[in-house]
């Protein structure tokens, strides 16, 4: 009669014993603190004082190429006045969702005109080094006065670039940060000038 009945299996539960559960709950709580702090910092960063970026578009060759990473201090402009030279990234003010980036040639108050391609500043030829032959815009433009709190911004490639020329000058209010130093790729890595 016996041999009707099932066998009785006997199981045996995994042991976790109380010193590894005293060592895994200190253990997760201080990686999530780690967490935590990590992510923390880095959004401070992003947020405050440094935001990676990536170039899109042509408007700034040879300076910045399309889908160049590049590093925007934001923080710069509270501590110093923007400058004429200085790569400024901006919210575009025909629609502030999207971001521009060009470089500074007027100043607020300044005279800026543009004969066959040569800006002048003041009345005063501008040196622009950073501006090849080929990229040069050949067109004139009449004299602009640069407004109160305001900088009159140009791209490195004359004839690819969407700029005060065609929006007029930016408020102040609409730069948020100066490219300062690209990452990738390597071959371009350092300092923007």
């Amino acid at each position: 009669m016996d041999q009707d009945l099932p066998a009785k299996l006997e199981v045996k539960q995994p042991v976790i014993s109380s010193s590894f559960r005293s060592r895994a709950v200190p253990m997760f709580s201080v990686w999530l603190r780690d967490l935590i702090i990590s992510l923390s910092i880095s959004a401070f960063i992003i947020i405050f004082l440094y935001q990676p970026v990536k170039v899109e578009g042509t408007s700034m060759m040879p300076s910045l190429d399309d889908q160049e990473r590049i590093f925007v201090n934001k923080f710069v402009y509270r501590m110093e006045p923007i400058r004429r030279g200085d790569i400024v990234v901006f919210h575009y003010p025909r629609d502030p969702s999207k971001s521009f980036i060009k470089r500074v040639i007027g100043l607020a108050g300044d005279h800026i005109r543009i004969d066959a391609g040569q800006v002048f500043v003041n009345g005063e030829s501008l040196e622009e080094d950073y501006v090849p032959a080929d990229y040069a815009d050949q067109r004139s433009y009449p004299e602009f006065i640069v407004p109160a709190n305001a900088y009159f911004l140009l791209g490195d490639h004359r004839t690819m670039s969407n700029d005060s020329r065609d929006f007029g000058a930016v408020q102040e209010k609409f730069i948020y940060g100066k490219a300062v130093f690209g990452y990738w790729p390597v071959d371009k890595m350092g300092r923007l000038r």
